[in-house]
């Protein structure tokens, strides 16, 4: 229980570094790829608060739940089956955190060739 409490600890000084939801054009990449490494956090870039706890309260359950399952019935399987459902969960937030910046642009009138992300600067 102490690790959850650490972790949102931890995730309550990350994600206003990110800052929330931004006026201009999205990087649809750069939320998805959020969303892959901490599920949720596109989402959140996104201005989608409420979805974003969903996410993240998913990805943090799948593991807890499964492992407490596999190791209470001791079925080998499942210990295969819980990072496989953790990288499906990944995957489809960071699908979702993509496609609604995607969108989000789209609507705005925005692309990606108006974006103008400085590199190295």
């Amino acid at each position: 229980m102490g690790k959850i409490f650490v972790l949102a600890a931890f995730l309550g000084v990350l994600i206003p570094v990110f800052g929330a939801a931004q006026e201009g054009p999205k990087d649809p990449f750069l939320h998805g790829l959020a969303s892959f490494i901490i599920p949720g956090l596109g989402q959140y870039l996104n201005g989608e608060s409420d979805k974003a706890l969903v996410h993240f309260l998913v990805a943090v359950s799948i593991p807890t739940v499964g492992y407490y399952v596999a190791f209470a019935t001791l079925n080998p399987f499942l210990f295969y089956v819980v990072p496989l459902a953790q990288l499906g969960w990944s995957l489809y937030s960071a699908m979702d955190a993509y496609n609604v910046a995607q969108r989000y642009n789209e609507l705005h009138g925005f692309s990606l060739l108006e974006m103008h992300i400085p590199l190295g600067e």
